[in-house]
């Protein structure tokens, strides 16, 4: 028989992705979105997933709303860390493994280095609070479960979402005619969705537990992220890109000034590093046109 499998957050960039790879490889597998499953309800949980009875739960559900996390700080809890005991909670009575994203922000980014996951956590805001509270619920709850932290997530389900993800949001801007600003002194790991989803069931199989980071390739300012974004979206056309901070640019949230993450310790089991940021950019290019022919027919 498959593997069974569930995947919360199923909607999002990184849960389709998930559903595709587990297909891929044979699982058996359910998702839900947010709209069909309140994971903050510990009674709806349980009801869903003691039916299917899967022997691994993925959460991606997450409430990814950095500057709103400042005046909504509750929220923020409520899904990035009590449900998380919810899932943990259904997960042990289940005796079902369980992987959790997690994210950069758990860091001060005052290393100016890319993180381990050795290294001493610090959130600067909100989000970031709620993000790690959640990561030790899991710890707590569970004896060992797979936790995940990743960086500037982008996939092509971001087409689907009412967010999107950086890319989309660059080349909107671009489309307007409009000038864009973008922040040149922060540093972080811009992470392809399939690839994420992928070197995650990658260290499933492989029997890992404990605190696991996949970002993207090398450290990347956000501004350079744009400039290799139009580099290889629309070559040979002009886009007025200009470089800012954070002085000029004022967030609710303070966001760490260095979160890039190493990948030492996932390459260390024998998993593949991760490819060059325009490696990314370019399989992201080719599954959107993919997505947009599709829904032109």
């Amino acid at each position: 028989m498959a593997r069974k499998a569930a995947v919360i957050g199923s909607g999002g960039q990184l849960g389709v992705e998930l559903v595709h790879e587990l297909h891929r490889r044979g699982y058996q597998t359910i998702g839900w979105e947010r709209s069909q499953l309140d994971i903050t309800d510990n009674r709806q949980v349980e009801s869903v997933l003691t039916p299917w009875d899967p022997e691994i739960v993925f959460n991606a559900a997450a409430y990814n709303q950095v500057d709103v996390a400042e005046s909504e700080p509750q929220a923020a809890f409520l899904v990035n860390a009590l449900a998380v005991r919810n899932l943990a909670l259904a997960c042990r009575q289940l005796d079902a493994r369980f992987v959790h994203f997690s994210t950069d922000y758990v860091f001060d980014g005052a290393a100016r280095r890319p993180y381990t996951e050795s290294d001493p956590t610090h959130p600067l805001g909100a989000y970031g609070v709620s993000k790690l509270a959640g990561e030790l619920y899991a710890h707590a709850y569970l004896d060992a479960p797979l936790i995940v932290r990743t960086s500037g997530v982008f996939g092509p389900g971001g087409l689907r979402t009412a967010r999107g993800n950086f890319v989309e949001v660059m080349l909107r801007l671009a489309g307007s005619g409009q000038a864009i600003r973008v922040v040149e002194d922060h540093v972080a790991s811009p992470t392809y969705a399939p690839l994420l989803a992928a070197r995650t069931l990658d260290l499933v199989e492989r029997g890992q537990t404990g605190v696991f980071h996949i970002g993207g390739g090398t450290p990347i300012s956000w501004f350079h992220y744009a400039q290799s974004i139009f580099a290889v979206a629309q070559p040979g056309h002009a886009v007025e890109l200009h470089a800012t901070s954070d002085r000029e640019y004022r967030t609710a949230a303070h966001r760490p000034k260095f979160s890039a993450l190493s990948t030492a310790k996932m390459e260390s089991v024998g998993l593949d590093a991760m490819p060059p940021l325009d490696d990314a950019l370019r399989l992201y290019f080719a599954a959107r046109e993919k997505l947009l022919n599709s829904s032109r027919a």
